[in-house]
């Protein structure tokens, strides 16, 4: 039960601080613009031919560009993700054996609503928006019962001092 038991150590006497044992490294943020699929040439049969990007690949590098995330990459996490649109490239193209890199690659950028979760992002307009609702988005329990419904039940803690 909350509240019950012996009161925490001070900071300074507990046993495990869990101090960072590396420094953090502070670097000046820079936002960088996305660049555009590059058109380049590959060898195939010992002649040089155009590469040709899927249209799902291309469909794919927009999203990223127009993401929430994109607002905050930096030139070499653009240099990352192009990397990663020729993974997808071959994914689209028959090779399955890169769906476990390009999972792996677009995990680190928050694409997937886990992804998101495990690196901590959430999306901040969300909050305005639901009008001061709760999470589920509809009227609160006040709002549906009124405060003239709501009682406390006894046994809890206010109806200690009460008896």
């Amino acid at each position: 039960m909350a509240g019950m038991g012996p009161a925490p150590k001070p900071a300074g006497k507990r046993a495990r601080r869990n101090a960072d044992t590396v420094p953090q490294t502070v670097l000046r943020w820079e936002r960088a613009e996305a660049p555009e699929l590059p058109e380049f040439r590959i060898e195939r049969d010992g002649q040089l031919v155009e590469f040709v990007w899927p249209e799902r690949t291309r469909e794919w590098w927009q999203v990223w560009i127009v993401s929430p995330q994109s607002e905050h990459f930096g030139s070499s996490d653009w240099q990352v993700l192009l990397d990663t649109a020729l993974v997808h490239a071959r994914l689209w193209r028959g090779d399955l054996s890169a769906a476990a890199e390009l999972r792996l690659r677009v995990a680190a950028f928050g694409a997937t609503p886990a992804d998101r979760a495990r690196l901590r992002m959430v999306f901040a307009e969300a909050d305005g928006l639901d009008g001061g609702r709760g999470s589920s988005g509809g009227p609160s329990a006040r709002e549906r019962f009124g405060a003239a419904r709501l009682r406390s039940l006894p046994g809890g803690k206010s109806s200690a001092g009460d008896s």
